[in-house]
């Protein structure tokens, strides 16, 4: 399984960024995936989830903000970022749970600031 995770960046308090993650290796279409992020110095935790029906959950730091949407004809994982804070700092990765195992992408790293 591999996980490939883009789009992250520099944004200003307020900006927006849009985070992909390309998925092979797995049945993308019947799989819940998620996103992740771990600040500087911070565990990594849950941002968002989207089930293989398209049902979907966000951490309450998030709820308002962030849309997980998939695409699964393009094997494709996908989180809108908008009103950033610089709280949002961190590296984000995308994440599938499959056969027992847990799958990471290689994370990409937003930056919000001034």
């Amino acid at each position: 399984v591999q996980l490939q995770a883009s789009g992250g960046g520099v944004a200003q308090p307020g900006g927006s960024l849009r985070l992909s993650c390309e998925a092979s290796g797995l049945t993308f279409s019947t799989n819940d995936m998620d996103w992740y992020r771990q600040a500087p110095g911070k565990e990594r935790g849950l941002v968002a989830t989207i089930t293989s029906g398209g049902s979907t959950n966000y951490a309450d730091s998030v709820k308002g903000r962030f849309t997980v949407s998939r695409d699964s004809v393009r094997r494709r994982l996908f989180l809108q970022m908008n009103s950033l804070k610089p709280d949002d700092t961190a590296v984000y990765y995308c994440h599938a749970a499959r056969w027992g195992r847990d799958f990471w992408g290689q994370g990409t790293l937003v930056t919000v600031s001034s």
